[in-house]
């Protein structure tokens, strides 16, 4: 309030100088307004009246349990996605147009199952010209066996008539020119015999080869029908009735079932702790329970960006895992020495995190940093000394500054 210049002394003059005219019998009562009116002008400038205090509230018996170090296990936790252990994405062999697709996405096939059926019409084709080639060759197998014979009889006919004339050379009954031409003919028949066998060696040999063309053909006849390579799930499709399919070109991906395994990043630092069988416990979100896993393979090359290594941890057969899930991998690296609360004892609200500890008779809010968790404690990081009182369990009416008892 700002301050009146000498207000005492200002009232009484406007007092003084307002003396109405009264009847002398009112006139002791007109002073005594005058005095009153004067009263209020000093009461209103002067300080005011003191506050009554009120009653001290009675202190809220609790109990609390001192904050002390304690051994944990020392958990380091890497993150990793769930895959399946085997999967094959399926494509085509050969070009050709899409003309049924047997499956959608997430259907259960079992190994050998139709999956996607090709137009097959130039296959055909090629593979019943396969099959007339190896039938004209082996057409061809009669007229080469009578060859074959001719040529037999011929040469039989020509050594026989050899041997006669040679026995009638010896005997001086022929002229060389006799012998020669019975020579002659035998190696001629010989000759012819031999065509014949070489010519019926060849029959067989493009009768074996026809064969095989028409094996070739067949084969890739069957590329226009593909099916599952085991029993799974698929989980990826890409063709639709119509689509042109390339060699190559992706068209379906199948999972095998109950098979599947987390990948996990690992910081290098924890290389030379970690080892192919160790149990490690897995949580995944989908689930909702940990799981035991144990490590199958661990990738000893370095990311240069990430500074990581890849470890693969083979998980048990539940029903609801699926591939992609996020889950985490916690390795056991012996114990360490942690401050650590009752997780009930923690308030959080958000990113933020509180107790209330017992000091000096008040309850006081403590922020607190929480790290990992085990059963029914957390680790407390950083907000926290050891040996203060942790107030738990926390009365739900507790306001941080309010009057506390400790109680055994």
């Amino acid at each position: 309030m700002r301050k009146l210049a000498s207000p005492p002394n200002r009232s009484l003059a406007v007092a003084a100088q307002y003396r109405p005219s009264f009847p002398s019998r009112d006139r002791q009562g007109a002073v005594v307004a005058l005095a009153s009116a004067a009263l209020l002008l000093l009461t209103g400038c002067g300080s005011s009246a003191p506050t009554e205090t009120g009653a001290r509230p009675s202190p809220i018996a609790v109990h609390a349990i001192p904050a002390a170090p304690a051994a944990w296990p020392n958990i380091y936790e890497a993150t990793g996605t769930v895959r399946a252990r085997t999967s094959a994405v399926i494509s085509s062999k050969v070009m050709g147009y899409v003309r049924e697709v047997h499956v959608a996405t997430g259907d259960h096939v079992r190994e050998g199952q139709p999956l996607i059926a090709l137009e097959a019409r130039d296959l055909d084709a090629a593979y019943r010209q396969a099959e007339a080639a190896e039938a004209e060759a082996r057409s061809a197998v009669p007229e080469a066996d009578n060859a074959v014979a001719a040529a037999q009889a011929s040469l039989n006919l020509a050594q026989a008539t050899y041997k006669r004339m040679k026995d009638l050379f010896d005997k001086d009954s022929i002229s060389n020119q006799e012998f020669d031409e019975a020579t002659a003919r035998l190696k001629l028949a010989q000759t012819g015999h031999q065509m014949a066998v070489a010519r019926r060696a060849q029959l067989d040999a493009k009768i074996a080869q026809t064969a095989q063309a028409v094996a070739s053909a067949e084969i890739t006849r069957s590329y226009a029908q593909l099916a599952a390579p085991f029993a799974g799930t698929v989980t990826a499709k890409s063709v639709d009735p119509g689509v042109l399919a390339a060699p190559g070109a992706p068209l379906l991906t199948i999972e095998r079932e109950g098979a599947y395994r987390l990948e996990a990043t690992v910081e290098e630092s924890k290389l030379p702790l970690i080892r192919t069988g160790q149990p490690v416990s897995v949580a995944l979100d989908g689930i909702g329970r940990p799981i035991e896993g144990r490590v199958s393979e661990i990738v000893p090359a370095i990311d240069a960006a990430s500074r990581s290594f890849l470890v693969k941890v083979d998980l048990p057969a539940i029903a609801q895992l699926r591939s992609g899930l996020f889950g985490r991998a916690r390795f056991a690296f012996g114990t360490r020495q942690v401050l650590s609360v009752p997780a009930a004892a923690v308030t959080e609200r958000g990113q933020l995190a509180s107790v209330f500890v017992a000091d000096g008779g008040r309850a006081r809010s403590r922020f607190i940093t929480l790290g990992q968790r085990a059963q029914d404690s957390v680790e407390v990081l950083s907000g926290l000394n050891p040996g203060e009182q942790v107030i738990f369990p926390a009365p739900p009416s507790l306001a941080d500054g309010a009057p506390v008892e400790v109680r055994p």
